[in-house]
């Protein structure tokens, strides 16, 4: 027996004709107004937008974020789920015909080894000899004498034709249903999907042709995918809750650890908020290594800069009226008592112009000392140390009549400001000018040593006391040698070491009472051309 099976648009076909020994069968006005004048009181505040927590943000984008990536992962399971039913269902089907058409083909009963003669014997042993999963169905439908006019397609009378089906009991007998039976047989394609009491069910047949003059019938296989349906949706609700608790455990964490990582961002808008000009004292503690801990730690820097600032402003201020209320007074007393003599008016100019010259020479110190502070404080270049020492020697040596001594001169090129080493190191030319008498030798010099860049001043002076060292290279601080007092404001050194200091260097001194003194002002050469 021969099959002939057609799947896309027409039911396939068993043709019983084809059985060995049988004959094969085929088939926007100008005006002049008075001008007003409008008296307006206090503007009000503008009122600063609410804003929303970081925290909070933080923690909305997370769950946000992991909702879509949940609502895809649920999306996806569901399409697999279905998929792999529908693709289950699908070989169900194609198993059943398949089992059906190598039966029919080989078209002999295995009982007793005789070939079929009829469609309904046929269906019946290959039935008996089928195990069904309990969500199929499978029967035959063998139609009686077929309604005049009708062909071999037509729908069956119901009275004649005879209903085969198998053993067990299905989910629901479709069979037994002939307007059901109908909708299956009638339906131009070979599968389909049929609404039934216990749900849809998927079907698929195939129609088997008898030998000349016979009853022709169908092969009918059915799946009711309820079952399979209900798994799914079961199993996608546990998927939906168990993604439902992880978006909670989620967002739980993701408020833990934004607050966690933004408790040194509070830290730092709480301490911006208690920082006044006169509080600049408070610093946030830095753990930890990430960018959080950077930005506290560039906060604290911040802060450094800031009370470094207002320290020299502060600083300013003091020194500034410290040192002028004296000579202010002066000027003010001598002024008062001035009389109309000539020759008391002459000398009352005269002390207050010399007064009113050391104020400005006061003032042009402090001014240079807080602008040390400054980025734009030098303007370094490459200098020729030879030539620079040169230049100095020349400059120090109208200060004052002394014997002046160029000890020696280093060689190479090094980056630095030239006119602030000058005036530093003039500085201390004038200050041993000032504590020697004429005739006295003074040495100057400078040299290359390591990594270092060093102009020195030598004097024959009375030197000063160990424990005065530090202290003489603070503001206004002259020293405790009767000999070393003067009216100078006590700003040289000081001076000095901000030069030193501003091109990241320092000043060093070597003295002792009786043996002179060496002020060497030292200044890295990191970018040193021999």
């Amino acid at each position: 027996m021969t099959t002939e099976g057609r799947f896309d648009g027409d039911s396939p076909t068993v043709d019983l004709g084809d059985v060995p020994g049988r004959g094969a069968r085929g088939g926007a006005e100008h005006t002049d107004v008075q001008p007003t004048v409008v008296l307006e009181g206090p503007q009000p505040e503008v009122p600063q937008r609410r804003r929303v927590p970081a925290r909070l943000l933080i923690m909305a984008w997370v769950v946000l974020l992991m909702a879509a990536v949940l609502a895809l992962t649920n999306v996806v399971t569901w399409s697999a789920l279905t998929a792999k039913n529908d693709e289950r269902v699908d070989r169900a089907l194609s198993q059943e015909t398949s089992e059906f058409q190598e039966f029919a083909a080989e078209g002999v009963d295995p009982d007793t080894g005789e070939p079929f003669t009829d469609v309904s014997t046929l269906v019946q042993v290959h039935l008996r000899h089928q195990y069904p999963d309990r969500a199929e169905i499978l029967f035959g439908w063998v139609e009686g004498t077929a309604a005049p006019g009708g062909g071999a397609g037509s729908a069956p009378e119901a009275a004649e034709a005879v209903r085969i089906r198998q053993g067990q009991e299905p989910p629901f007998d479709v069979s037994a249903d002939p307007g059901m039976v109908a909708s299956v047989l009638e339906s131009p394609g070979a599968r389909g999907t049929l609404d039934t009491p216990a749900g849809p069910m998927r079907w698929e047949k195939i129609r088997a042709l008898p030998p000349e003059g016979g009853a022709s019938g169908w092969f009918v296989i059915g799946y009711f995918t309820e079952a399979d349906e209900d798994t799914v949706v079961s199993t996608m609700q546990t998927i939906a809750l168990v993604s439902l608790v992880g978006l909670l455990v989620a967002g739980t964490a993701a408020w833990w650890v934004a607050g966690r990582i933004l408790a040194p961002v509070r830290l730092v808008r709480q301490t911006a908020a208690y920082i006044t000009e006169e509080d600049l004292t408070r610093r946030i503690d830095v753990s930890g290594r990430d960018d959080i801990a950077a930005l506290a730690e560039q906060f604290n820097s911040m802060l450094d800069r800031l009370e470094g600032a207002f320290t020299a402003q502060r600083r300013f201020v003091d020194d500034a009226g410290h040192e002028l209320r004296t000579p202010i007074t002066i000027v003010r007393g001598h002024l008062e008592l001035m009389g109309d003599d000539p020759g008391e008016r002459r000398e009352v100019v005269r002390l207050v112009t010399d007064e009113l010259d050391r104020m400005g020479r006061i003032v042009e110190d402090l001014l240079l000392l807080a602008k040390a502070q400054q980025p734009d404080f030098l303007r370094e270049e490459e200098v020729s140390l030879a030539e620079l020492t040169s230049d100095i020697d020349a400059k120090v040596r109208r200060l004052g009549d002394r014997d002046w001594r160029l000890e020696s001169l280093a060689e190479g090129v090094v980056r630095l400001d030239p006119q602030r080493v000058t005036q530093a190191v003039a500085q201390l030319a004038a200050n041993a000018v000032r504590h020697t008498g004429p005739g006295a030798r003074l040495r100057v010099g400078s040299a290359l040593s390591g990594g270092d860049v060093l102009f020195w001043v030598t004097d024959q002076g009375p030197g000063i006391p160990y424990e005065e060292h530090g202290r003489i290279f603070e503001r206004f601080s002259r020293g405790g040698g009767a000999s070393r007092g003067d009216r100078g404001a006590g700003l040289g050194l000081a001076i000095v070491r901000a030069i030193a200091e501003a091109h990241h260097g320092r000043v060093d001194l070597r003295s002792a009472p009786g043996a002179g003194s060496t002020f060497t002002l030292v200044i890295p050469a990191g970018r040193e051309h021999v």
